[in-house]
């Protein structure tokens, strides 16, 4: 989708004064996600007396970065706790895998937005309202309606208007696709003095002409919500963006790793085109070509070709006679390839926060525990740090469901119950040796048992000190074994 289409729709209807700069950045980085960006991997090469086009080989590694940090800050273990249980079985159904988020595939689709966010610098939960119904001006709670949850990365996103760093206000454009036609569905939310209006549009979008079309059944033109909670909720890499003019987007993960990325399929092409020229050949000397009745020469087959080549003279041998027939066995440079590869790797890991040792191909070798802790801290600092800005947008999105579960569809929910999320980091982190240093932690006094029960047994802070309150003494305990 051409989202330059709808800056200047934007812009011719209502005077604002948007940019589409910035959205050639997110399509250089979208190229690299894809693993072809044509003004780098596309070539031309003389082979003969012409110029062919050849492409690099690609190790496709963009992706798989964003691909790794989506499965470390939004995976099946990811777990939001709700301390209000309609609002909880409302939001993920009784077992967890029901309500809004089983019907908008959320678990599945999230954790393809953050990646797709990582990649493009920005991704958006938007929550929408289809099945509505007016009665006069304001909407009338109707049960029948659904709330779905759209899943927008940054070519979907303008941002309208940005305070103290946070987007307040945004349009957002989806690509819908009805048999076989191509429509975009504009829905744009601003801020009034009596909360969020939200105006939604369809377009029929042609050789770059958007025409209107009408709303598809259950969607308003117009919806007052008369809150001043947003049902959307937006989040980006959380890395300061150096880029100008971003219109309050964020910056792709890998935005300053481009070389890096460069240098990864420059070493992996060296490494392919070394296999695919290093056949072995066998030269031999014209005079064993032989003819055909009708003074043709008789060559060897396609696949002989690639082993057999025909030259005019080969060099003298040691005797000083003509050589018919000489080998050529050239050297692969295996590990020097391996070595130049794995480099390029370990600056690429380190440029995207994984540290210098994510990405190894050195299998065989035992790695201990602890040396496996301290090779990932880095991965560990900048985990904590992307889980503020997941945190916080999925609070966000809760929050702004729970909102419509209640003003919209009329349950019983809370729209103001305490949300925790709770990030599974086994995948980085050693709990074992975590769990052991906080015990350590509780004998030299730095940490109380009532904190230990609530990281480590899943308690609240009343029922952890009540349990510690139960447990007998070490005195006691003394006691009790001595007179054992």
């Amino acid at each position: 989708m051409n989202i330059r289409l709808i800056i200047d729709l934007l812009n011719r209807e209502k005077q604002y004064n948007l940019s589409p700069e910035y959205y050639f950045k997110v399509d250089i980085w979208r190229d690299w996600w894809r693993g072809f960006h044509k003004p780098f991997h596309e070539f031309r090469e003389l082979a003969g007396d012409k110029m062919t086009t050849r492409k690099l080989f690609t190790l496709k590694m963009a992706k798989k970065v964003c691909e790794d940090w989506a499965a470390i800050l939004l995976n099946e273990k990811t777990e939001i706790a709700i301390d209000d249980r309609a609002s909880s079985e409302f939001l993920q159904g009784k077992d967890g895998t029901g309500g809004v988020f089983g019907e908008n595939d959320f678990w599945q689709l999230g954790n393809a937005l953050v990646e797709k966010g990582f990649y493009s610098g920005t991704g958006a939960f938007i929550v929408k309202l289809d099945g509505m119904k007016l009665q006069g001006q304001s909407v009338v709670k109707s049960p029948e309606a659904k709330l779905r949850i759209d899943y927008l990365t940054a070519h979907n996103i303008v941002p309208l208007t940005i305070r103290h760093g946070r987007i307040t206000e945004a349009a957002f454009a989806s690509e819908v696709l009805e048999r076989g036609k191509k429509f975009i569905y504009l829905e744009t939310h601003e801020l009034t003095e009596k909360g969020y209006r939200i105006t939604n549009r369809y377009f029929k979008a042609d050789d770059g002409i958007l025409s209107e079309q009408s709303l598809p059944p259950g969607i308003l033109p117009e919806v007052n919500t008369g809150s001043d909670i947003p049902l959307f909720a937006i989040f980006s890499p959380n890395i300061v963006n150096t880029f100008p003019n971003t219109n309050g987007l964020g910056m792709s993960i890998y935005a300053h790793a481009i070389d890096n990325l460069m240098g990864v399929d420059l070493a992996f092409n060296n490494f392919c085109r070394d296999f695919r020229l290093g056949g072995k050949k066998v030269f031999y000397s014209e005079a064993l070509v032989r003819t055909d009745p009708d003074g043709n020469k008789i060559t060897p087959d396609d696949v002989m070709q690639q082993l057999f080549s025909v030259v005019g003279e080969l060099p003298l041998r040691e005797d000083g006679k003509n050589s018919l027939m000489t080998e050529y066995n050239p050297d692969l440079r295996v590990q020097a390839n391996t070595d130049g590869l794995q480099s390029q790797l370990d600056y690429l890991s380190f440029k995207v926060g994984f540290g210098t040792k994510h990405y190894q191909f050195n299998a065989g070798q035992i790695v201990t525990a602890t040396q496996y802790t301290g090779d990932k801290q880095e991965l560990i600092q900048n985990a904590s740090k992307h889980y503020i800005v997941i945190e916080k947008a999925l609070k966000q999105l809760v929050k702004a469901i729970l909102w419509a579960g209640k003003e919209i569809l009329g349950q019983p929910v809370n729209p103001n119950a305490e949300v925790t999320v709770n990030f599974e980091d086994s995948y980085i982190i050693d709990k074992e040796s975590e769990r052991l240093r906080d015990l350590q932690e509780i004998r030299d006094g730095l940490m109380q048992k009532w904190e230990y029960r609530v990281k480590w047994k899943g308690e609240d802070e009343e029922t952890a000190k009540k349990m510690v309150a139960q447990e007998p003494s070490d005195d006691e305990l003394m006691g009790f074994r001595g007179g054992a």
